[in-house]
């Protein structure tokens, strides 16, 4: 029987949560289902027991196949060492420090043959390190009928994005090495696919500040973002792609960057300057014809940004958090279930945290 799906998880000192992700691969497939699969997980050279730890799976159970880096890449040249040797008509990019809800692959390979897409998006779960589920502020995207002008503004990322291998390789679409690889790679996927299909079922639980992760992380690496987003209208330029996706990519480029500059986990304060900086100037490197700032508080900060107003800027972030936290400390918060997911917060890149 043909390989369906190939599962790409690439690895790198998770050796708490590895079992977790692995385990939750193939649980609950049959035999027939279970066939229809392979899990290729990729050790870039991880410095903790993760190596030795997918060694001992792979002989125990049979069914992984282990690639071993001899040098750390990062994530997404991780990621491309494992599509390199994949044999399934589809692959699924999972991080190693995730995991899958029950039933999710048994729902993706149904949705696959069903209706071949290009590409699959499928909902998530943000799990917060007291277990608490969140919905994604993105996720109400997911409903209704497919439509890539919305579909754009679920969240960016490899995991949540399903791809008919034969599409990658025909437009040439691979991770570029650095931190923020989603960027240049996750929305041409969607751009360029003659097929996207939707499976509007929660089939990720997707981490959230877990200790040494990228996003729970203060360093000067999430300057890389810049490069990653010029990389990304490089690919639109040369994909001649239409002036309205080109306003979209744009609107979506300055809502991330400023989530991100305001983001204390990423960017140190004394740092924050400069990166309001750089994304001025990416705003006037990318500036679209057409382009009309956002309503309400995002709209305002898009105006800052274009005035490369960083003091008022800052005065309104403050603003917003003491705000913020006047109303926190005079309201009871609700409790949320572990269970349940818990309601979207606020608009993707509206954050002013």
């Amino acid at each position: 029987m043909d390989v369906l799906l190939t599962v790409v998880v690439p690895v790198y000192a998770v050796e708490g949560y590895l079992y977790q992700c692995l385990e939750s691969l193939r649980a609950g497939l049959s035999a027939e289902e279970n066939a229809l699969v392979e899990v290729i997980a990729v050790d870039d050279a991880s410095p903790d027991a993760c190596g030795a730890m997918l060694d001992g799976y792979a002989a125990r159970h049979g069914d992984l196949r282990v690639v071993h880096l001899p040098g750390n890449v990062g994530l997404g040249l991780a990621r491309n060492a494992g599509l390199a040797e994949a044999r399934g008509e589809y692959v699924w990019f999972v991080d190693s420090d995730d995991w899958l809800p029950s039933g999710s692959v048994r729902a993706v390979l149904e949705r696959l043959r069903e209706t071949e897409p290009d590409v699959l998006l499928v909902d998530h779960l943000r799990v917060h390190e007291n277990g608490r589920l969140q919905t994604d502020a993105s996720s109400p995207l997911l409903a209704g009928s497919v439509d890539l002008s919305r579909l754009l503004g679920v969240q960016h990322t490899a995991w949540n994005r399903v791809m008919r291998r034969e599409f990658l390789a025909k437009h040439e679409l691979r991770f570029p090495a650095g931190w923020y690889e989603d960027v240049p790679f996750s929305n041409p996927v969607l751009i360029a696919a003659e097929r996207l299909d939707v499976l509007n079922r929660v089939c990720y639980h997707y981490r959230v500040g877990r200790f040494g992760a990228i996003t729970a992380t203060r360093s000067d690496r999430h300057f890389e973002a810049f490069e990653q987003w010029d990389r990304l209208h490089a690919w639109l330029a040369a994909a001649g792609v239409a002036p309205a996706l080109k306003v979209r990519m744009f609107t979506l480029m300055i809502s991330h960057l400023l989530v991100v500059a305001g983001n204390e986990s990423r960017v140190h304060p004394s740092r924050r300057r400069a990166y309001f900086r750089r994304i001025a100037a990416l705003y006037r490197r990318h500036r679209p014809d057409g382009y009309l700032p956002p309503a309400g508080t995002p709209g305002l900060k898009h105006r800052l940004v274009a005035a490369n107003s960083y003091t008022a800027y800052a005065a309104l972030r403050t603003g917003y958090r003491v705000a913020g936290l006047r109303r926190r400390s005079t309201e009871r918060t609700p409790a949320v279930s572990r269970d349940v997911p818990a309601p979207p917060r606020a608009v993707q890149g509206a954050s002013l945290r």
